[in-house]
């Protein structure tokens, strides 16, 4: 199993070379893109072009989705904040905190992937998804309710909004400990309310003594508030960090928001 260290390796060999971070970048300005239309973007063969996705993909900062023939490619900016968790946090939160709220367009709808590798059990990874205890130490101190069938319903609250729910939504799928489905609407403000139901899915793939977690947020409107799913990074971080070690992120970030609910 690659270890964090060899991981991190991976990620800085990957950023070190110009062309890499041109492919990045280019995704960085729209995601979701196809091989196509990334070599139409550099001055080289479709082939390098491919070997240069292919090293992006084995660090982790580029993932891929089919969508029909064709096969596109998204930015997955969790390598960075969990580089960012490390090193940058204490010193440059707000100007670091922007990375992870990466701007993305498709032609009718948007949608990002976020991939993670967590050493845990699907069994265990799946409980720390549904338990809402256990959502408040990486969730920014909410937890999320719901009885997880099929057509049931899902909530977010928090002890810090009175108000009600910071977000809702309806089960869809259910394949404990494999793949979970559902709609999402957040609540915690008119901007955000505004923007209605999109889609949220958890894809959980065991890789030897570890966990591959895949959360896919799609069917957002195109150029959609980015509150909806700038947070995934750090919440993403912030599951890893707590399954692994049993400790919780302490970035002015994470805790921003955690208040009692982290207790």
């Amino acid at each position: 199993m690659v270890t964090y260290h060899a991981a991190m390796d991976e990620v800085f060999k990957a950023l070190a070379d110009e062309t890499r971070r041109s492919l990045l970048d280019e995704l960085f300005r729209r995601d979701g893109q196809s091989l196509t239309s990334l070599e139409q973007r550099l001055p080289m063969t479709r082939f390098g072009v491919m070997k240069h996705l292919k090293v992006l993909e084995e660090a982790g900062l580029v993932v891929t989705r089919k969508q029909g023939r064709e096969k596109l490619h998204f930015l997955n900016p969790v390598p960075i904040r969990l580089v960012h968790d490390r090193w940058v946090s204490k010193y440059a939160e707000p100007w670091a905190a922007g990375l992870s709220e990466i701007k993305s367009r498709l032609e009718e709808t948007m949608e990002k992937v976020f991939e993670i590798y967590i050493k845990t059990t699907p069994e265990r990874l799946w409980e720390a998804i549904t338990d809402p205890e256990i959502r408040t130490k990486y969730n920014f101190g909410s937890r999320v309710e719901s009885d997880w069938t099929v057509g049931a319903r899902i909530i977010n609250v928090h002890p810090g909004a009175p108000d009600g729910p910071l977000g809702e939504g309806e089960i869809l799928e259910v394949d404990p400990p494999r793949r979970l489905v559902h709609t999402l609407r957040a609540l915690w403000g008119d901007d955000v309310k505004a923007e209605g139901f999109s889609r949220v899915s958890w894809d959980i793939e065991p890789v030897g003594d570890s966990c591959c977690l895949t959360v896919t947020h799609d069917q957002l409107r195109e150029g959609a508030n980015n509150q909806l799913y700038g947070g995934w990074p750090m919440i993403l971080s912030g599951l890893k960090t707590y399954l692994e070690t049993g400790e919780l992120l302490t970035t002015p970030g994470s805790l921003m928001y955690q208040g009692e609910g982290a207790s």
